[in-house]
């Protein structure tokens, strides 16, 4: 599932960098190590001021792991803003490579979203990310009249199986259920009735579907192995095409109790942000660019299953959420436009994820691994890269 967060800017962006002594005495150690290597007193007293202002820089970074562990987007980012010169002439660049993309991690519990397109674009400008946004303009290419034909013949896969299953049932589930009716009656006829105590799981299941948006049955599903990678293949779609189309990622919540915490409609969320939409959207209007890559991005995890299975299960909330924000255009949507702009969505990612298919291949495992945002996105970069040095 797939939610777009909205949020309401409660802090200014990132403020120009302050310089309280601390920073001036990290600045005038760091020149005076890059600036003034040689000594005359002898090979002995550079490597000794050498290892003092390692551990000083090594001290000064406490700082920043602090903010990450406490998931403080602000305080980590302007700490790296803050930085005077690289660490490279300290022998410290690696760490600091991999000190800066943990910023992301910082970014789920960020209440203003702006803050996390700065992290993003911090990360970008340093060189770190750069498939970030390459696929923008895909929205602006190919037909926009995508027909059943055209997409069956596009993918090699009927309409239905680019559908997700209303309640989760397919071919399959449905064979399990008439294996269960089959069961129960032969227990019956030998005496044994569990009636009881399956209406004591049916309205269990119930009153967890109503009040609980039916968390407590994902929860127990999502220990099934077959059933979790599949979710992790969903929410890999979204990701990667969100990621692609240059939308900042909040972060992905795989946990069904947590993303029922967060307020997220289903069992896994990623949560994404498009700044082009969201003031669109504040003005009363929307483009059509801006719309494109919204249903992309949402129909990301629908896609996704398809490529990898076949077909698609999940994704229902998905479709509602499209179905929402189609009644807010001017004029809304018709339903025969509606089914045009679903299938053309669902093509576009389609192709996305296939034409990248390594590199949603390395989200899934990241993720499966229960990898953190950073290691994920760093983990889609580097299969990006390898598959274009291929």
């Amino acid at each position: 599932m797939l939610i777009l967060s909205r949020c309401t800017p409660s802090a200014p962006l990132i403020p120009l960098q302050r310089h309280p002594c601390c920073r001036i005495s990290r600045t005038i150690n760091f020149f005076y190590s890059e600036l003034f290597p040689v000594n005359p007193c002898g090979s002995s007293h550079r490597l000794r001021l050498r290892r003092i202002t390692t551990r000083a820089a090594l001290t000064e970074w406490r700082e920043y792991e602090e903010a990450v562990k406490e998931k403080d987007l602000g305080r980590a980012l302007r700490f790296l803003q803050e930085i005077p010169i690289p660490l490279q002439g300290l022998g410290l660049g690696e760490l600091q490579l991999q000190r800066d993309w943990q910023v992301l991690d910082t970014c789920l519990n960020a209440d203003d979203m702006r803050l996390v397109a700065t992290a993003y674009a911090f990360l970008k400008d340093k060189g770190f990310l750069n498939y970030f946004g390459k696929y923008r303009s895909i929205v602006l290419e190919g037909p926009r009249d995508v027909t059943p034909t055209v997409l069956e013949s596009s993918t090699g896969l009927e309409v239905s199986k680019l559908s997700p299953k209303k309640w989760g049932l397919s071919r399959s589930s449905s064979a399990v259920l008439i294996a269960c009716f089959a069961g129960l009656s032969y227990l019956i006829d030998h005496g044994i009735d569990l009636r009881p105590q399956l209406a004591v799981i049916l309205g269990s299941a119930m009153v967890d579907s109503i009040f609980l948006g039916g968390s407590c049955l994902a929860q127990i599903s999502s220990y099934w192995p077959p059933y979790k990678r599949r979710i992790l293949v969903h929410e890999a779609g979204h990701l990667l095409v969100s990621y692609l189309m240059g939308c900042p990622i909040r972060g992905v919540i795989l946990d069904p109790i947590v993303a029922m915490q967060m307020g997220i409609q289903g069992q896994a969320g990623t949560q994404f942000w498009d700044e082009n939409l969201q003031n669109e959207l504040a003005e009363g209007r929307l483009s059509g660019i801006a719309f494109d890559r919204y249903c992309m991005v949402l129909f990301g995890g629908i896609a996704a299953e398809a490529l990898v299975y076949g077909e698609a299960e999940g994704g229902e909330n998905d479709e509602n959420l499209f179905r929402s924000i189609c009644l807010l255009l001017e004029p809304p949507l018709s339903v025969a436009q509606m089914s045009n702009q679903a299938r053309w969505s669902v093509l576009q990612s389609y192709n996305l994820l296939k034409w990248h298919k390594h590199a949603h291949q390395a989200a899934v495992k990241a993720l499966e691994s229960g990898a953190t945002l950073s290691i994920v996105i760093r983990s889609i970069e580097e299969a990006m890269a390898t598959n274009n040095r291929g």
